[in-house]
């Protein structure tokens, strides 16, 4: 059936208003990276940035820094048939919102590529990325590759696991003997509340359950729900990680830290991700509240 070209443009209008409606915004634009900052590692030998100062051994003497690309790591692109941001993973580094954000549901799909770089190109290495969140330094700050932060892990078979990058929050859990012997520890919101934090003597991991990640090439939806002092991991629908208490451990004492930008990182491999927005919250949104 045809319908007149006025009840086209209703139906469109209708569309965007209920959009509006339910508080959903960008966080890209879907054309270029004016609204995030970029900051670089120093590049492997492996890679050619011309006038870059490198030592006897061939390695390059300082990090590529802030706002310079040379490698072109953030690419804006199209993969299958729609905008996407192109993170090569040719150098560690950053992409960071120029927007600081609080009490938010963050969401994003990603993907991974094909390509695989030094030192994590050998045969069998898991493609790598992450989220930042809550960040709370600059970039390269304290010669750290990357800022304090926490971590939603975006790693392949690993996707909703916790970092606690220079912080430290706590999360309830149980811990096991791995393969290899040593004891990790499991998100179960029956176990004990464990304090992680990613410095030297403590453990800074907490490994999500269930793994609800989808094979490697297809598009994953993440979400970030962050309000107050508790922040939730969710995996293609599926709650993969509640945390509670983020602190800042780089000061005296810790204090809570509730709001920053967040960054996707760049990590030796090339990955996707599209479809970045926002939406303000009050209460956790119903689908992933506690039962």
């Amino acid at each position: 059936m045809r319908y007149p070209s006025f009840f086209l443009g209703v139906v469109l209008l209708g569309s965007a208003a209920l959009r509006a409606d339910d508080g959903w915004r960008p966080l890209w634009n879907g054309r270029d990276l004016s609204e995030w900052t970029t900051w670089l590692e120093r590049p492997q030998p492996t890679s050619d940035v011309p006038g870059m100062a490198r030592g006897a051994d061939g390695k390059y003497t300082e990090p590529i820094g802030a706002r310079r690309d040379p490698l072109k790591v953030f690419t804006v692109v199209q993969a299958d048939g729609r905008a996407a941001i192109r993170i090569s993973g040719e150098a560690f580094g950053e992409l960071r919102s120029r927007e600081s954000l609080g009490d938010y549901r963050l969401r994003l799909q990603f993907k991974w590529g094909e390509k695989q770089w030094p030192p994590r190109n050998k045969p069998g290495t898991r493609r790598d990325s992450g989220l930042l969140y809550h960040v709370h330094a600059a970039p390269g700050a304290e010669g750290r590759t990357w800022a304090r932060s926490f971590e939603l892990q975006i790693q392949e078979h690993d996707v909703g696991d916790l970092y606690a990058v220079g912080s430290e929050i706590s999360v309830r859990c149980k811990p096991r003997r791995a393969e290899d012997g040593k004891t990790v520890f499991d998100y179960d919101p029956s176990g004990e509340w464990k304090v992680f934090s990613q410095v030297p003597g403590k453990e800074g991991r907490c490994v999500k359950q269930p793994d609800n990640e989808k094979p490697t090439g297809e598009w994953n939806t993440l979400e970030l729900i962050c309000l107050g002092e508790d922040s939730i991991h969710v995996v293609n629908g599926k709650v993969v990680m509640r945390l509670h208490a983020p602190r800042r451990i780089d000061g005296l004492a810790p204090v809570p830290v509730t709001s920053g930008p967040v960054i996707l990182q760049s990590e030796g491999a090339e990955v996707f991700y599209r479809d970045i927005e926002v939406q303000a919250i009050t209460a956790v949104p119903a689908d992933f509240a506690e039962k």
